[in-house]
């Protein structure tokens, strides 16, 4: 069974850090682009990080670039999420997603649509 399961939400002060982990099952991670997402209260789910199967491709959308950090372990089957300099409009509920790209790509998607595989979420909440 395909299972992706995000830890490591929790409370942060405006300023702070936290890592989020996702654990993938069922299915080897290395074929895989990864993507990170935040949905905020009220809002729609957004893709803020992508990294290719092959590792060496990342991407960030503009409000997380310099402050956020996507990183993979195909030897553990984990992908994780830096989180630094972590600001009250990054609260919300974050998700991993992967879709199959075969090994050695460089796509990475942040799209929604483009995932297959999603994670249950996990709560970050920035206090100012």
């Amino acid at each position: 069974q395909v299972q992706l399961v995000e830890s490591g939400g929790g409370a942060a002060q405006n300023g702070g850090s936290l890592r989020l982990s996702c654990a993938a099952s069922g299915f080897s991670l290395k074929y895989y682009a990864i993507g990170w997402f935040h949905q905020a209260p009220g809002n729609e789910r957004e893709g803020i990080s992508s990294i290719s199967s092959s590792g060496k491709t990342t991407r960030y959308v503009e409000s997380v670039k310099g402050r956020f950090t996507i990183s993979r372990d195909d030897n553990k089957n984990m992908t994780y999420l830096q989180m630094t300099s972590l600001k009250p409009e990054d609260t919300g509920t974050y998700y991993c997603a992967a879709q199959w790209s075969g090994s050695g790509s460089s796509w990475t998607p942040i799209v929604a649509t483009d995932y297959r595989h999603w994670g249950q979420g996990t709560q970050v909440t920035v206090s100012s």
